[in-house]
């Protein structure tokens, strides 16, 4: 299906050109699933809630209509845009969608190829599935938090990259997309229930892998991916910058001493955890007499697994950034690439950020509604433009 909500805007490119998803307002990872899935070609139409105008990457080439759900004939109108639409996300409660009319059950009856994404942080079940909560909640009760940070010192949060983004949008958008694929082979929808817990356990595997091995520890920065070894960690520079430092494998770890040019013998064994704290302060005392650019530039091109810590205003300056494609600026923004890139061609990413309520009138018409219709609803108070 195709339901552009501006037929004067230029067609979106991309695998997922010609699909329609539906997002029902909400923050962070649902956006952002939204996001990722309208950067490979979707149109996304959002149905905004009145408020505020906060512009975020996120809203990037989507469409706005403002619709007030507590309006009556405000839930036929926003089921009317989800039936003609491939794929909806919503990420309220549980519960909530369903009180409002627009829940799974309800859309389904209206488009039995839909695909339903219900994005959360606990999931729809469960004893605190309506409680309230954030990223550093949902990952509190996965294992990750815990492992995450110094010894000694409080579990340290990883921004919300791991829950909200790692194991909400990113799962909620694999699933959206496998359960595409099947809709449009049988024509039969479905409901993906994808809740942040569920995917950082998830990802969680590879700890889980390592416990059973007797190769990991509950205790913080005592491991080798927590900052335990010395040749996995960031190391400060005389400038007060960092290095990252990943020299696992033994050639690496080679080429990290050389460099450094520091005596294997008198650093002892690389998998000699007694000795582990000794080299610690060795590579903290070499890292330190030297600025950040200075060890960047000796380590630039070598195989040892060793690079720069940029800032997020660095970053885009980097070569390897660059060559993989300039980051886009607004007036507001540094807009990220899209990601993946495909073979058939590169996705230059739309980064155009509505205004609510910006394509109300458009998406209206698209959906069968009269100019009339359209002033009534407005007077109506059921939309804002």
């Amino acid at each position: 299906m195709n339901n552009d909500a501006d037929s004067r805007a230029p067609a979106r490119k991309g695998p997922l050109t010609g699909t329609t998803l539906v997002e029902l307002g909400g923050i962070g990872p649902g956006p952002y699933c939204g996001q990722l899935l309208g950067d490979l070609g979707a149109q996304v139409i959002v149905i905004d809630r009145p408020g505020m105008n906060v512009p975020m990457v996120e809203r990037r080439g989507k469409k706005s209509i403002v619709v007030n759900m507590r309006e009556k004939g405000a839930v036929s109108l926003v089921r009317k845009i989800v039936a003609k639409a491939d794929m909806a996300i919503e990420g309220f409660r549980p519960g909530v969608a369903e009180r409002l009319g627009v829940g799974p059950e309800d859309c389904l009856k209206d488009n039995p190829a839909l695909v339903y994404g219900r994005m959360t942080g606990w999931g729809q079940t469960g004893p605190w599935a309506s409680m309230a909560g954030h990223d550093i909640n949902y990952l509190g009760i996965t294992g990750a938090l815990h492992a995450m940070g110094e010894a000694g010192r409080p579990p340290s949060p990883p921004l919300n990259l791991v829950g909200d983004y790692g194991g909400g949008s990113l799962f909620l958008a694999m699933g959206m997309l496998a359960a595409l694929s099947r809709a449009r082979t049988t024509g039969v929808g479905d409901v993906v229930d994808a809740a942040i817990i569920d995917g950082v356990a998830s990802m969680f595997g590879i700890i889980r892998s390592l416990d059973g091995l007797q190769r990991w520890t509950t205790d913080r920065a005592q491991n080798v991916l927590d900052g335990g070894a010395p040749f996995y960690r960031c190391f400060e520079t005389a400038d007060h910058k960092f290095m990252a430092v990943g020299a696992i494998e033994p050639q690496f770890f080679e080429k990290l001493l050389s460099v450094l040019t520091i005596d294997p013998d008198h650093f002892g064994d690389q998998r000699d955890e007694g000795r582990w704290p000794e080299q610690h302060k060795i590579l903290e005392k070499t890292f330190s007499q030297h600025s950040r650019d200075h060890w960047a530039a000796l380590f630039d091109g070598v195989d040892a697994c060793v690079t720069p810590v940029l800032d997020y205003n660095e970053a885009p300056l980097h070569p390897q950034n660059i060559a993989r494609g300039q980051m886009p600026k607004d007036d507001l923004f540094t807009h990220p690439l899209v990601a993946p890139s495909f073979s058939s061609g590169t996705i230059e990413p739309v980064t155009d950020i509505p205004k609510r309520g910006q394509h109300t009138d458009d998406i209206l018409k698209n959906s069968g509604y009269s100019a009339d219709d359209i002033e009534e609803m407005k007077l109506a108070g059921i939309v804002h433009s």
